[in-house]
């Protein structure tokens, strides 16, 4: 590990040279002037990443292309301390500073890392998360109480494609590698009139995938096959008003066969599962500024989702051993969610305590359904549940501004949530609670070129119902989480405005945390059982630290870097299992790597030609709560080597071009191979090996 770090410094040595002053003095530069070009979305106001009071990374389409990035997994760990996990052909699940869920199963979930997909709710639901035609990605770190309420308790990923344009452009991409992967697409864009802009974008990616059944001799049954469709629309009615519609379709059909008794790349499953996901979904915005003092949003989403998540349990084919057991394990879900989000916000004649206070207030409706259907070898029937959830939610927020370099930001949600879960087993339960969540944050300037803030949050997460008919009924619901967050931060722009970097520290208390409480007891014919629900640590402490930097070395050389520091505990956290007591205080908690870091360095040899390198590197963590198997560190290397001609541009890129294993997912505590007995052993879902693709794009 140490020889892995010193070769990922040796890449980064841009940043041990010292920052020095800038010799012209007498040139100083306004805030506006060192703005960097990347824009939040996400909050309130859209803000420039440099000068937003908070911690969010921004990953830019330019960054997309350069790792020639299918999907969200790809691209996360541009952000510290951010992780995901897998269990499924993508990774679904989301960890923010060491928060976040890493499964789902037969319970439903209330995810504590929200993702909007073009303001359409898509958490939960991360296999529609594709890259294709996408204008940004932004992860806001840390708890989002008054913006977005119960659905980011650690944190928000707002992924937006790319807006049409007046003037006719797009492009078409294909691209080839190996693992006879493909994919190809385009997207075109223009005006209808004088007031209406358009644009579609459609691509379809394909892949055998990485792993090789032995016994169904294929190649094939952890493939991706992703097709993604958008239409947006927008509409300029007036010089003060906007209408914007998002239409969104993705088709995913992907395998799932990721798990073998020897932790390599070849199953012996007879029945491979599948990894699918069929979402149809719009998104409908409308602005208008009312006056110079009042500004009117709104916007309204819907969708609707049918996934098929289903595996070999066993991970063998029948006939393989005289003690097998042989099960197959199917999760149909369908997901109907509609949302509405109206707002008012302070235009320049609007506000208040002699024109010092800018301010927002809003409303905001959420109904989410979500239906499932089990089917198990070893049940009678298929097991069926029902959740209904609604959300009603004020909100408000106000920022006041002491002097032109200091302001104090100062924000309340106040949130209805509503469980309403039964099943055919007999559970039908509900839960009704009123949540608070905020934040306030004082923010100043330092010298024009430096950002300084300190803000203090409070997110939360709603509790909920535990399904299992055999737990307990003392843990048949769980409480609330609540996180207090902490957080020091410094955005710079530095050396004449080429170098930009921005650093936050912070502190999480969690309380009554949620944690999954998952162990597994071998039945008398030999099948596996998962003892499986949620219930409530006394307590959890996350801190760590954070640095982004991006620094123009010449007009031809540009470094980028991303690190993360966390540190991660569990505090008077203990639980019953049928072998007795398990003591987890002062344990790290799962998900959370003690260290992550991406850098690149990006060359321009010719206006034509560009290069680029890059590494991204991981300490290992504990992949569950309830056992202590810890994936295993990483460090994985990537370039890409681009040319264009006029409007064609071809590339030639590889990823993880040391073949280098990277445990997505893993197991511990059970055994599941008839050949040894069922001994107990460490269980892993590889990620991506080295691959190499060739790409075309030709933009008009």
């Amino acid at each position: 590990m140490k020889y892995h770090a010193l070769s990922l410094i040796c890449l980064a040595v841009p940043l041990t040279l010292p920052a020095y002053a800038d010799d012209h003095a007498a040139d100083k530069h306004t805030d506006e002037a060192a703005l960097d070009t990347q824009t939040v979305t996400a909050d309130f106001r859209k803000t420039d990443v440099q000068q937003i009071p908070e911690a969010v990374t921004v990953v830019g389409s330019e960054q997309i292309d350069a790792r020639s990035a299918e999907h969200l997994e790809q691209v996360l760990s541009f952000a510290p301390n951010v992780n995901f996990a897998s269990g499924a052909s993508r990774g679904r699940y989301f960890q923010i500073r060491g928060i976040g869920e890493r499964s789902q199963f037969t319970d439903p979930v209330n995810p504590s890392v929200g993702v909007l997909i073009d303001g359409i709710d898509m958490t939960g639901l991360g296999a529609a998360a594709t890259l294709f035609d996408v204008q940004q990605v932004e992860v806001l770190r840390g708890p989002q109480g008054t913006r977005f309420g119960a659905n980011a308790l650690a944190g928000m990923i707002n992924i937006t494609s790319t807006e049409p344009t007046k003037d006719v452009s797009g492009y078409a991409s294909a691209k080839a590698g190996t693992y006879s992967s493909y994919g190809i697409g385009g997207a075109v864009s223009g005006s209808l009139s004088d007031s209406v802009q358009a644009r579609i974008a459609v691509h379809g990616f394909e892949s055998d995938g990485y792993m090789e059944n032995d016994f169904l001799n294929k190649d094939d049954t952890q493939n991706y096959d992703e097709k993604i469709a958008r239409a947006k629309l927008n509409w300029q009615p007036s010089d003060s008003s906007e209408l914007k519609l998002t239409l969104l379709y993705a088709d995913i059909d992907n395998g799932y066969d990721a798990f073998t008794f020897d932790n390599s790349r070849h199953t012996l499953s007879d029945e491979p599962g599948n990894d699918s996901q069929d979402t149809s979904a719009l998104s409908l915005a409308w602005n208008q500024d009312i006056n110079s003092a009042l500004r009117f949003e709104s916007t309204f989403s819907a969708s609707n989702s049918s996934a098929e998540y289903s595996y070999d349990e066993d991970w063998a084919y029948l006939g393989m051993h005289p003690d097998e057991y042989s099960s197959f394990d199917q999760y149909l879900r369908d997901y109907d969610r509609n949302s509405i989000d109206l707002r008012l916000l302070s235009g320049v004649d609007g506000r208040l305590f002699a024109d010092t206070t800018d301010w927002v207030v809003g409303v905001y409706y959420m109904n989410r359904g979500e239906d499932m259907k089990r089917h198990y070898t070893y049940n009678t029937g298929p097991y069926r549940s029902e959740l209904d959830i609604t959300s009603a939610s004020v909100y408000g927020e106000m920022k006041t501004w002491f002097s032109p370099a200091l302001s104090l930001t100062y924000g309340l949600r106040a949130e209805q949530w509503q469980n309403d879960f039964n099943d055919n087993a007999g559970i039908d339960d509900d839960t009704d609670e009123t949540l608070y969540g905020g934040k306030i944050i004082l923010e100043g300037l330092l010298a024009n070129d430096h950002l300084a803030y300190l803000s203090l949050a409070r997110g939360y997460k709603s509790g909920g119902i535990n399904t299992d008919p055999d737990i307990s009924e003392d843990n048949r619901i769980f409480d609330t989480e609540f996180n207090n967050t902490a957080e020091l931060g410094l955005k710079s722009s530095l050396l004449n405005d080429d170098l930009h970097t921005r650093i936050a520290a912070f502190y999480i208390q969690r309380k009554d945390q949620q944690v999954k409480s998952s162990y597994a007891i071998q039945n008398p014919d030999n099948s596996i059982t998962f003892q499986d629900y949620l219930a409530n640590a006394a307590e959890g402490k996350n801190y760590g630290l954070e640095l982004e930097s991006r620094w123009d070395l010449s007009e031809r050389l540009n470094w980028m870097l991303s690190y993360g520091w966390l540190q991660t505990e569990f505090v008077d956290y203990h639980y019953d299992t049928a072998d007795g007591e398990y003591n987890k205080d002062g344990r790290q908690q799962s998900h959370a790597p003690q260290y992550s870091l991406a850098t690149a360095v990006n060359y321009d040899l010719t206006n034509a030609l560009s290069f680029r390198i890059e590494s991204e590197a991981k300490d290992s963590f504990y992949f569950s709560d309830s056992h202590d198997e810890q994936a295993k560190s990483y460090v994985l290397w990537h370039a890409r080597v681009a040319y264009r001609i006029s409007q064609l541009e071809l590339a030639f890129s590889g990823r993880n071009l040391t073949d280098a294993d990277v445990e997505t997912r893993g197991f511990g505590g059970f055994g599941n191979d008839p050949r040894d007995g069922y001994a107990e052993h460490r269980y892993v879902q590889l990620g991506e090996p080295r691959t190499f693709m060739a790409e075309a794009k030709y933009t008009f």
